[in-house]
């Protein structure tokens, strides 16, 4: 984003705005964001599925961008990974808090809001810089929920969402083409086709670089490369 020199001076710290109404450190976080590995989320029948892919190396191990925050519940990440390391360690801790106080797992909604206020906190004070990374927040708790919270702090319920890499034309792609009541199949089909398309052309999709995660009544768990074929989906 290439700023004219009358336009820096409102950049320097995070509660400056400009004439506009702008805050362009947080409009700097969204940029990291849409850098960032695409990844999605997509609500079905009887839970969530999320994917992304891979970064595929020889001597690099690790690295994911869907984690496991409790059982019944995930975060996918575009963005800075140091920033969302952070945050889901926070909704970790959130989580399990919840289970000590209230003997009951926090909700997805609640634990979506609790990241986005952490968001937008810093927007708030000078000598702090927004996170630059936006997270889909999902999971099962009476029925499936996803959320996608971003730098600003905003928190978006969505029944399919996609950060990242052309999240825009994804969006704009499940608009036209998502439906209710999809099963697991034809949510992961759906995951597999807006990643080929609009994933970018830098990483190979195949049975290795593809990650799908689900989260449902029975809880977290990864498909494995395996499985892909038993559920019938195409590559």
């Amino acid at each position: 984003m290439e700023m004219s020199p009358e336009v820096m001076g409102y950049d320097r710290a995070i509660v400056v705005f400009s004439p506009d109404g702008r805050l362009f450190q947080v409009e700097y976080a969204r940029e990291a964001v849409k850098k960032g590995t695409t990844a999605v989320g997509i609500t079905f029948k009887e839970g969530v599925v999320f994917a992304t892919l891979r970064k595929s190396s020889n001597v690099v191990i690790g690295g994911e961008k869907i984690t496991k925050v409790d059982d019944h519940l995930a975060v996918a990440s575009a963005g800075l990974v140091a920033d969302a390391r952070v945050l889901i360690d926070m909704a970790r801790v959130k989580a399990q808090q919840n289970r000590l106080l209230y003997d009951e797992p926090i909700s997805v909604r609640a634990m979506a809001k609790f990241i986005a206020d952490r968001q937008q906190l810093y927007t708030q004070y000078a000598g702090v810089r927004p996170y630059g990374v936006s997270l889909l927040v999902g999971g099962f708790d009476t029925e499936p929920g996803l959320f996608e919270t971003d730098p600003s702090g905003i928190m978006i319920e969505a029944k399919a969402r996609a950060i990242g890499k052309n999240s825009e034309k994804i969006n704009e792609y499940f608009e036209k083409k998502y439906k209710d009541n999809m099963n697991l199949k034809k949510a992961a089909q759906m995951c597999v086709d807006v990643l080929k398309e609009f994933g970018g052309k830098e990483q190979e999709l195949n049975k290795d670089t593809l990650l799908l995660v689900v989260v449902d009544e029975n809880g977290f768990r990864k498909i494995a490369k395996e499985e892909y074929d038993d559920l019938g989906i195409k590559l």
